[in-house]
C-alpha cells in the first residue's frame, strides 16, 4: 500500500530558473527546511552530473545520509528520483518514497507539481503514516515549493 502527496506552486521565475533551483545541490537544501518529524536537509553530493541513473548522497539534520536515485532527467520540465536510507523511525513506517517534479511554463511564471508516492513498510501502519505522511511531509514539501518560488526569481551568482 502506498500513501501519495502532491504540492503544487506558481513561481514568478522562468521554467528554466525554478528547475535550476529545484536540482541545484548547493542551494536546494536551505529550500527544504523540514517540518516537525520531517527533517531539513543540509547537503546533498554528486559525484557526476545529474542525469537517469545518478544517485545523490542527501543529508539531513538527523544525521541521515539517504540515496535518491535519479529515474527521469528531462531539463527543465521533469525530474524524478527514488528516495531510500530514510531514518527511525520514519523508516519504521515508509521503506522508500519515489518523488516526481513536473513545471509547466506560463504568462504567469512556472508551476510546479511535485508528487510523493511513499512506500509503507506494512499495509497495517496505514492509519498512522498517513495522517503523519498528510500533516508533516506535505506540509513540508509546500514550504518548500513556496521557498522555491521566492528564490527562483532571484538573479542568479553563478
Amino acid at each position: 500500500m502506498d500513501i501519495n502527496l502532491h504540492a503544487r506552486q506558481r513561481c514568478p521565475g522562468t521554467i528554466h530558473q525554478v528547475f535550476r533551483c529545484s536540482v541545484d545541490p548547493i542551494g536546494f537544501p536551505a529550500l527544504f527546511r523540514g517540518f516537525g518529524p520531517i527533517p531539513a536537509l543540509t547537503q546533498i553530493e554528486l559525484d557526476q552530473p545529474l542525469g537517469v541513473g545518478v544517485t545523490r548522497r542527501v543529508h539531513s539534520a538527523d544525521g541521515a545520509m539517504m540515496l535518491e536515485t535519479v529515474r527521469a532527467y528531462d531539463p527543465p520540465n521533469r525530474h524524478a528520483y527514488t528516495l531510500r536510507g530514510i531514518k527511525a523511525p520514519l523508516s519504521w513506517l515508509v521503506s522508500a518514497g519515489h518523488a516526481d517534479w513536473q513545471f509547466d511554463a506560463s504568462e504567469q511564471g512556472t508551476f510546479v507539481h511535485w508528487h510523493y508516492r511513499f512506500e509503507l513498510t506494512s499495509p497495517i501502519i496505514w492509519p498512522l503514516a498517513f495522517p503523519l505522511l498528510r500533516l508533516f511531509m506535505l506540509t513540508a514539501m509546500q514550504r518548500c515549493l513556496y521557498a522555491l518560488a521566492h528564490q527562483s526569481q532571484l538573479p542568479s551568482e553563478r
